[in-house]
């Protein structure tokens, strides 16, 4: 059996980080280094307040990504997210400040977020952003979340 690496929270009792800002994101080493794959976290349940009201906003999130050297630790991750349940801020600045964020610290080859924001308002709002062009040779699906159609 290999060695595992050590996580500050995989295995451990965690608390929920009072913000982003405070949550320790765990990186682990690539278990397959050298080879282009991509991976992808849905978070169907994401939620975070809106920084003029404070009422809850929600969102299905897609977060796919080539790793490189290292791979995002899972449990740190839903931990990262959960802690944006009493941060107030845009929908566009949650989006690509997880992606950012992922991406200045795993540096994988590529990544990319989609927010896909349920209404408030009546408007729904989606925010992409990538790290830069994929890698060539990379299968990327489509991320699967449907367009919001309301009443259509």
């Amino acid at each position: 059996m290999t060695e595992q690496p050590k996580t500050a929270f995989l295995g451990q009792q965690s608390t929920m980080p009072s913000s982003p800002e405070n949550a320790k994101l765990d990186y682990v080493p690539n278990p397959r280094p050298g080879m282009l794959y991509m991976a992808r976290f849905a978070v169907p349940e994401f939620t975070s307040l809106c920084p003029v009201t404070g009422q809850p906003d929600f969102a299905h999130l897609v977060i796919d990504y080539a790793p490189d050297q290292t791979i995002v630790e899972s449990k740190s991750l839903k931990l990262f997210l959960g802690s944006f349940r009493n941060h107030a801020a845009f929908h566009e600045d949650c989006t690509v400040g997880i992606g950012q964020r992922l991406f200045e610290e795993m540096k994988p080859h590529w990544l990319r977020i989609g927010g896909y924001w349920y209404p408030r308002g009546g408007i729904p709002i989606d925010v992409f952003w990538q790290s830069g062009e994929p890698p060539k040779g990379l299968w990327m699906p489509d991320q699967g979340v449907a367009p919001y159609r309301g009443r259509g």
